[in-house]
C-alpha cells in the first residue's frame, strides 16, 4: 500500500476506536448507580439512552449522508461524541449523565452509519471485509480498555469521571486527523430520497442480513448479561467473579477479529462464515451443558473467538450487494444495533419462569437462525 493511500486509511480507522466509546455505558452503569444511589430500574436508563438512537436515528442519517457526504458525516458524529464526553466534566448530575449518554448514543449512531460507508473510498473492493474486520478488532480494542482506562482514573487519579475527559481528548485526536485527510468521495452513490431510503425493505435478501445484525448483536448483548448471572446459578460463583466471564469473552473477541482481519484476506468470506457460526453452536453447546467451570469458561472463549467477525462479514455483503446505494444501505444495517435492546428482556422473562439455563434457548435459536441464513449468503453470487 502507498504512503498517500496509507494516510487516508489511518484517520479512518482510527475513528473505529473512537467507535468503542460507546461500550464504556457497561462499566459506568455500575458507577453512576453508586454515584446516585440508584436502583437497578434507574440505572438501566443509561443503556437504554444507547440503544434507543441506533433504531431511531439510522436512516435519518443516511439521508443526511447523502446530502453533505461521508467525511462531513463522520466529522459531525465526532463533533457530538465530544460534547457528549464534555458535559458530565462540566456538570456532573444524574439528568446531565443521562443527556452525555443519549448523546453518545446518538454519536455512535452517526459514527457506525457513516464511517463503513466511508472505508470503502479509502478501501479497495477486494480488501472491504478484511479491512471492516479490523476496523471492528480497533473498536474491541477501545472496548476492552473502557473498563481499564475507568479504573486507573479512579484508583491513580481519584475519580473515575476522569474518563470522560480523556476520551473527550482522543475524540478530538481522531477529529483533527480526518479532517486533515483529503478523501476523495466522487464516485457512483445514488442519491436517495426518504421514499428511496425504505426501499431496501422491500429487498428480502437486504432484510435476512439485517435479521442477521439484529440477531448476532442481541445474541452478544444476551450473552453478556446472563453470563455473570448463569455462572453465579449454575456453579454458586459469586458475581464478581462470574463477572470476569464478559472480560474473557471480550478479550476472546478482540482476538478473533484480530485473526479475522488476517483469514479474511485470504479465505472467501461466504466460506469462512458458516463454518464459525457451526464451530459457535457448538462452543454455546458445550457452555450449555457441562457442569465443569473451567470447560464452561472455555466454550464461553469459544464463542467469542467465533463469533467475532459475523457482524463484518454480513454488513460487507450487504455493501456489496449495491455500492450505488451504500449509503442507505448503512443506514438500514446499523438499525440492527438496536437488535441489543430487543433479545436480553426475552431472555428475562424466560429466566424469571424457569433458570438462566432455559433463557439461552434463545441465543440458541438466534445462532441456528444466522446458521442458516449463512449458507443462503453462500450461495448468493459474488456481485
Amino acid at each position: 500500500m502507498s504512503k498517500n493511500k496509507l494516510s487516508l486509511l489511518l484517520p479512518v480507522l482510527f475513528s473505529f476506536f473512537v467507535m468503542g466509546f460507546v461500550d464504556v455505558v457497561g462499566i459506568s452503569t455500575s458507577y453512576v448507580k453508586a454515584d446516585f444511589g440508584l436502583n437497578d430500574k434507574g440505572a438501566n436508563l443509561l443503556p437504554m439512552m444507547v440503544f434507543l438512537w441506533f433504531a431511531a436515528c439510522s436512516l435519518p442519517v443516511g439521508l443526511l449522508m447523502n446530502r453533505i457526504g461521508r467525511k462531513k458525516t463522520v466529522l459531525l458524529s465526532a463533533a457530538v461524541t465530544l460534547l457528549a464526553m464534555l458535559l458530565p466534566s462540566i456538570s456532573y448530575s444524574f439528568p446531565a449523565v443521562l443527556l452525555a449518554f443519549a448523546m453518545l448514543g446518538i454519536g455512535n449512531t452517526i459514527l457506525q452509519v457513516s464511517l463503513n460507508p466511508l472505508l470503502m473510498n479509502v478501501t479497495a473492493p477486494e480488501r472491504m471485509t478484511s479491512m471492516l474486520t479490523l476496523g471492528q478488532f480497533i473498536k474491541a480494542i477501545s472496548s476492552t480498555l473502557g473498563p481499564v482506562i475507568a479504573g486507573l482514573a479512579a484508583g491513580a487519579l481519584g475519580d473515575w469521571k476522569w474518563i470522560f475527559p480523556i476520551y473527550a481528548a482522543v475524540t478530538l485526536l481522531s477529529l483533527g486527523w480526518l479532517w486533515a485527510a483529503p478523501i476523495d468521495e466522487t464516485g457512483p452513490v445514488q442519491a436517495t430520497s426518504g421514499k428511496g431510503i425504505r426501499s431496501p425493505f422491500s429487498d428480502r435478501y437486504l432484510t435476512m442480513l439485517l435479521s442477521v445484525i439484529v440477531l448476532i448483536v442481541g445474541f452478544e448483548i444476551g450473552l453478556m448479561t446472563s453470563a455473570p448471572k448463569y455462572l453465579s446459578e449454575r456453579f454458586g460463583m459469586p458475581l464478581d467473579r462470574a463477572g470476569l466471564g464478559c472480560s474473557l469473552y471480550y478479550i476472546a473477541r478482540t482476538a478473533g477479529t484480530f485473526l479475522g482481519a488476517i483469514l479474511l484476506a485470504r479465505i472467501p468470506s461466504r466460506r469462512f462464515l458458516p463454518i464459525s457460526v457451526a464451530g459457535a453452536i457448538a462452543a454455546l453447546g458445550v457452555y450449555m451443558a457441562s457442569g465443569n467451570p473451567t470447560v464452561v469458561l472455555a466454550a464461553l472463549f469459544a464463542i467469542g473467538l467465533l463469533c467475532a467477525n459475523v457482524f463484518a462479514i454480513v454488513f460487507s455483503a450487504a455493501l456489496e450487494s449495491n455500492p450505488q446505494r451504500a449509503n442507505e444501505i448503512s443506514a438500514l444495517m446499523i438499525m440492527g444495533v438496536a437488535g441489543g435492546a430487543l433479545v436480553p428482556p426475552v431472555m428475562g422473562v424466560i429466566a424469571d419462569r424457569s433458570d438462566q439455563l432455559t433463557s439461552l434457548f434463545v441465543l440458541a435459536a438466534a445462532l441456528l437462525y444466522i446458521f442458516f441464513a449463512a449458507f443462503k449468503l453462500k450461495k448468493q453470487p459474488n456481485p
